[in-house]
């Protein structure tokens, strides 16, 4: 019961810093702006630092910008246009294409609804314009949805994505990073089956967790030593007025981050530890590629009860996508009847989210697929963040994903 009212005594915190944190913010600008007239003083800036950080640390990080206004085309830069090309309840289908002399091939990019919004995908989107138009799931922050729009579970979810590739058109191609990877999986094999116009020519599927049984990490540990009941009872808050979802239980996005960091938070108390420094007594230029990262990374969204309690049952604790239980609306799932649709899965060598061997599962459910329209990528040095971002991600992922879906 006291997870319940969890909500309500984050809102309370946060309000009860309004002041303070105003006063810090006003009080780094001020002594920031006064360099001009003390100079280089480290005192000053060691000041300023410290007042900023405050405010960090206490703010609440709203939904960052796409701000996608360019990519590089065959090594040109050009211009990007976006456009919404489906609005539902809890999500929006947006394209992002990049100016260019023919039409370029269709791809579903399908982000993950689990604390971070889909701008952390930015530069996955970015990336992939180089070869594709992008179809990006936009996922709604569930405090925000009312409850006139009703639930949304791991149904409703393959709803969506079958929705979207519908929205793309025939010929496109699908690409699920992480989460998502189960119910695009279960999407696609439901198309198969009803010879979907639709059926997405291409599936790429990015450190997902297929079968979490194998090489299981910490994160799926954890679920199977809890049970569904303990996130039930634990993980579960309702949303507090003012937001427009007020009423709804989900699971809170500060919950979600909380966890994020308790996996590492020597990594994060050290990163926070650098930032001061480089605040305090570098040129502050050093600083500003760990806050970009830190205010993508801090900015989280809610998920509803019905999805959440939906993935940790069926994905991490019961299995039912690998022992073939799975169903939608009540019809088996049967990643068997896919036949056409080709298959590249993706994993990370240092990921300690979706472990080792999980994401190639894949390859033994969709029995059906033909040798030459399967391929299997590890990037042996990247972590989880690592297959769908950073150098790694543009370098050695990318091309890999852009040249099996292109020839196949």
């Amino acid at each position: 019961m006291a997870a319940e009212f969890g909500y309500q005594a984050y809102e309370a915190g946060l309000a009860s810093l309004t002041p303070a944190r105003s006063a810090a913010g006003f009080a780094a600008a001020g002594l920031s702006a006064s360099r001009a007239l003390w100079g280089d003083n480290p005192f000053l800036k060691a000041s300023a630092a410290s007042f900023e950080m405050f405010e960090r640390m206490t703010r609440r990080y709203g939904k960052p910008s796409f701000s996608i206004t360019q990519a590089s085309v065959f090594g040109k830069e050009v211009p990007v246009k976006s456009t919404m090309v489906l609005d539902l309840p809890f999500c929006r289908l947006l394209r992002f294409s990049a100016k260019r002399a023919a039409p370029a091939p269709r791809l579903v990019l399908v982000a993950p609804m689990s604390g971070h919004h889909a701008t952390l995908l930015k530069d996955t989107v970015v990336r992939l314009l180089n070869t594709f138009d992008v179809y990006l799931t936009d996922w709604k922050d569930a405090r925000d949805v009312p409850l006139s729009a009703g639930t949304f579970d791991l149904d409703d979810y393959i709803d969506y994505v079958i929705r979207m590739l519908e929205a793309t058109g025939k010929g496109a191609s699908v690409m699920a990073v992480c989460q998502p990877a189960v119910p695009v999986l279960a999407a696609v094999s439901i198309m198969a089956e009803d010879g979907h116009p639709c059926t997405p020519t291409g599936m790429a599927l990015l450190g997902g967790p297929i079968d979490t049984r194998v090489s299981p990490t910490e994160v799926d540990l954890l679920a199977v030593r809890n049970g569904i009941e303990w996130f039930r009872n634990n993980a579960i808050s309702v949303v507090p007025w003012p937001h427009g979802g007020a009423g709804r239980r989900v699971y809170p996005g500060y919950a979600q981050l909380a966890g994020f960091i308790s996996m590492n938070p020597d990594r994060h108390a050290k990163a926070h530890a650098d930032m001061f420094e480089d605040l305090a007594f570098g040129d502050g230029r050093t600083a500003t590629r760990k806050i970009e990262f830190y205010d993508e990374y801090l900015s989280v969204m809610d998920m509803t009860e019905e999805f959440y309690l939906d993935t940790i049952r069926k994905v991490f604790i019961e299995h039912h996508l690998p022992k073939g239980t799975l169903t939608w609306r009540g019809r088996p799932v049967r990643p068997e009847a896919i036949g056409d649709t080709s298959l590249i899965t993706v994993e990370g060598g240092r990921d300690d989210i979706t472990g080792a061997g999980q994401t190639m599962a894949a390859h033994a459910l969709c029995k059906s697929i033909p040798d030459h329209l399967r391929a299997h990528h590890i990037e042996k040095e990247a972590g989880h963040y690592g297959v769908f971002s950073g150098s790694r991600w543009r370098n050695s992922v990318a091309p890999a994903i852009e040249g099996f879906l292109l020839r196949s």
